[in-house]
This record gives structure tokens, sequence and C-alpha cells, in this order.
């Protein structure tokens, strides 16, 4: 990849200017420097999220070499993606991130589809963030793990999160800086707890080849569903684009956020999950663990208590929830941002209501209250866990892939992408194409289980959007400032 550098030091003005050059004026609050925007898509990513919460999905459909294996494998290839990505974040620095950059490159028709499979995977991925998050609160708190008392609580992390960011970036700007703090000091102790003070299993253990599932699945293909749980994880890492019009030096600052949550997050989560695998004691005790009312314990909490004692096994799961609540603090500003993109742009029903800047706090307050509403119903409708992960995931790797896909596409005509100073160089087709057939390989598998509820979601969502389109968005949605200037070209 190259970098390249400009001569004198870089001011919020200079990003302020090159704004203006794109039809926008600066109406959010630019003051996130490079840690911050790394941050940022640090917490979203959240290892003591997706790789805790869905680590009994992985356990049951691959054992622990669902661990060993299938978590360095999506690290490499979600690398492709993000690196695809960045190449375009340091060309076209907007908070539309990748609804902007299929605009540029398709036209602004492949830019609304775009921004609404990025919106609905963000919606579904802060529903999923939030309700694993009440998951584990729940019985911390003393509550049977009952429905009413998990949407009761996770509704109320949902308003928690609106209000922090209904009242200042800076406030949440803090919060993301602590959050790497939680997160890292919070695996530390975990890793180094279990590690010294629990009973382990032989190193070979980590490498055991087994599957609870309950559908008589061949082992190979229960390890393929398995890898849902890092293929969650690692999303919400385009939370540096989304915020770059709140970051100074975005050309560089927010590639290299998305390149180093993914790297980071990869390299700690592994060595997280090796501790909590070896410390199992037999897996079958983990995966039907229940409450004192008879539901269903998370599987990480289980293998806390088990190997360090109820009480250690409480402290530590309450450290995880702390980390998750973070998470969704975090989601709910990506989010936001994404959603007030495309209101500013008049791509969304009632846009005026949702791009309106709060003139106290400037913040985009209606936004962030669509994200917080929308969310809990999301995990009302799904009724399961790993469907509402699933179609977040898909609902994201789709956004992420289709700018990547025009790139390719566009390379050798007027549309192609003027190349800003974070690039592949000439690595870019090779990496842009592996990220492709990820994606499309991603996608399929998540289709499949839970009789293919979130596959079937997303193909009715895609219907809808489809005619929605046709009928209505083809001739009313202009596009972004400069797709208005050129004649809106699809």
């Amino acid at each position: 990849m190259n970098v390249s550098n400009e001569h004198g030091p870089h001011t919020a003005q200079d990003d302020e200017q090159e704004l203006g050059k794109l039809g926008y004026a600066q109406e959010l609050f630019r003051s996130m420097g490079g840690f911050s925007n790394f941050a940022l898509s640090f917490s979203i990513i959240s290892i003591l999220t997706g790789a805790v919460t869905l680590y009994g999905h992985g356990l049951t459909m691959g054992g622990p070499a669902q661990m060993a294996y299938g978590w360095p494998l999506v690290t490499v290839l979600t690398l492709a993606v993000v690196a695809s990505m960045a190449e375009l974040a340091s060309s076209l620095p907007t908070s539309g991130a990748m609804y902007h950059w299929s605009c540029k490159l398709g036209g602004k028709g492949w830019g609304w589809f775009t921004a609404w499979f990025n919106i609905i995977g963000q919606l579904a991925a802060l529903a999923g963030i939030d309700y694993g998050c009440a998951l584990f609160v729940t019985p911390l708190i003393g509550l049977q793990a009952s429905t009413r008392n998990l949407l009761f609580v996770y509704a109320v992390i949902l308003l928690s999160h609106g209000l922090i960011n209904h009242y200042g970036i800076k406030i949440v700007s803090w919060l993301n800086d602590f959050s790497v703090t939680v997160h890292i000091v919070g695996v530390i102790v975990i890793v180094g707890a279990l590690m010294i003070f629990a009973p382990k299993q032989p190193a070979s253990f980590f490498f055991a080849r087994v599957t609870s599932n309950t559908e008589g699945w061949p082992y190979w293909w229960a390890f393929i569903i398995g890898l849902l749980q890092a293929m969650w994880t690692f999303t919400g890492y385009d939370a540096s684009a989304s915020v770059s019009e709140e970051t100074v030096d975005p050309r560089r600052r927010a590639p290299w956020g998305m390149m180093m949550a993914v790297i980071v997050s990869g390299i700690v989560g592994y060595l997280l999950l090796i501790a909590l695998t070896i410390s199992i004691k037999d897996i079958p005790s983990v995966l039907s663990a229940t409450d004192s009312g008879g539901n269903s314990v998370p599987a990480v909490i289980a293998i806390m208590s088990s190997a360090l004692g109820e009480r250690a096994g409480t402290l530590f799961s309450a450290l995880a929830a702390m980390a998750m609540w973070f998470c969704g603090l975090s989601a709910v500003t990506w989010s936001s941002r994404v959603i007030w993109a495309f209101a500013r742009d008049h791509g969304m029903p009632m846009s005026n209501v949702w791009k309106h800047i709060s003139f106290t706090h400037a913040t985009p307050i209606y936004a962030i209250w669509l994200c917080v509403t929308m969310a809990f119903f999301a995990a009302v409708y799904s009724r399961a866990y790993s469907v509402v992960t699933s179609i977040s995931t898909i609902g994201l790797y789709i956004s992420y892939i289709i700018p990547v896909f025009l790139a390719v596409r566009a390379r050798n005509t007027e549309r192609r992408v003027v190349r800003g100073p974070w690039n592949l160089g000439r690595y870019s087709l090779v990496i842009n194409i592996v990220a492709i057939i990820w994606v499309v390989f991603l996608c399929t598998i998540l289709s499949l289980p839970d009789n293919r509820r979130a596959g079937k979601t997303m193909l009715a969502i895609s219907i809808l959007l489809a005619l929605w389109y046709a009928i209505h968005e083809r001739k009313r949605f202009p596009g972004p400032a400069w797709a208005i200037e050129t004649g809106g070209r699809d």
C-alpha cells in the first residue's frame, strides 16, 4: 500500500475546503483525531461482543476448531475487504461513505441501493449488539432471562445510547477512546485470569473437530455455518469512513482507522478465544447451561463461572457487558451518520426531518432516535439472535462490496477512482477480486441456516427496494451534490 504525505500541518479548515469542493458545507463538528477514528471502528467490531455473544454458536457448529481455524481465516479475508474499502475512503472522505463511493463509480441508482443495504445492516447490527448486551446484563442484575425482562433491559440500553449520542459528539468521542481501554484491558484481564487460575485442557483440545449441531449436518458444513461468529464480529469498521466529516485529515486517518481496527481485533480476539476454549471443562455442559429459571445462559458466562467460580465469573461477565455497552454506543453514532448523510441528499422518506442538525448539540438528533427505535423493532421481529446477526452481516457486506465491484468495473473508464494518499498500488485489483469472491461466499452461506429466514428476509427486502426504486425513487432521488451537477448519470 502507498501512503503519501503533504508538506505542512493539516488542519480542519483544509478538510472543510475539500468538503466544499464536493458540494457540502461543514455541518458536523470536526474534532476527531486518528485515534478516535480508529476507536469508533474498534468499538463497533468489539471482540467482547461478536466473539463472545456468538461463541456458543461457533462452539455448537465447529467445536474448538471453529476458533482455531475459523477466526484467522475470516480475519485474513476480511482484511481484503477492508483494504479495498479503505482505498475508496481515502479517495472520497464523506459521511456518505459507501453510498457516495457507489454514486461516484456507478451512478445514483447504485448509490441508492448501497445506502439502503447499509442502513438495514446497521440497524440489524445495532439490534444484535444491544440485545447481546441485554443477554449479559439481565442475569447480572438479578433478573431471569425471560423474553419480557430481556426486552426491557434491551430498551433501557438503547435509550442510554440514544441520549448520550443526542447530547454531544465530544462525550461520544471521549467514551469511544475509553472503550478501547476497556476492550484491551478487559481481554488482558480475562485471558490472564483464565490462563493463570483456571484448569486447562491440553493444547490439542483447541484444534478438536467436534460438532453439537442438532440438524445432523456433516462437520465441514457445520464449520462453515459456524463462521458467522467471526463474520459478524468483523463488521462495522466502515464507521471510520462514516465519520470522515468529523475527522481531521480523513483521507489518511479514516483508512488507517479501518485497517487497524480489524488487525488489532483479529490478534486480540484470537488470544481471547484461545483462553476461553482451553478453559472448557466439557462442551455439553457449557452449551446446555441454564439459570435458576431454566433460561439459557450464554456459553461464555458458563465457561467463566465454571472455570473461575461464580463470583469471578460474574465479575468478568460484567466487564464483557460493559464492552458491549460501549459497542452499542458507537453503533448508534455510526448508523445515525449514514442516515443523516443519505437524508441530506434526499434519499430517505421525510428526509427534511432526518437531516436536521441540532443547533445546540451539533448532532443529527432525529436520525439518532430513528436508529434507536428501528433497532428495537428489528430485535422483536427476528426472534432469534443468529437471524438478526446474519441479516446485519449480509446487509452490511452487500453495501461494502458494491462500491468495490464498481471500482473494478470502472478501472478503465471515466468513472475510475482518483486515488487518494492511502492506496493499494499495483495490488489493488487482486485484493479487490479476493474481496468480491469472499463476500459472495459469505452472503450465500449466511442465507441458509434457520430455515433460510435471513436469506428470505434479505430477498424480500431486495425485491421491495427494487420495486420502490423503479416506481418512485428513480425519478425523484437526485443523488449527491456532484450527481446533480452532472445530471445524475446512472
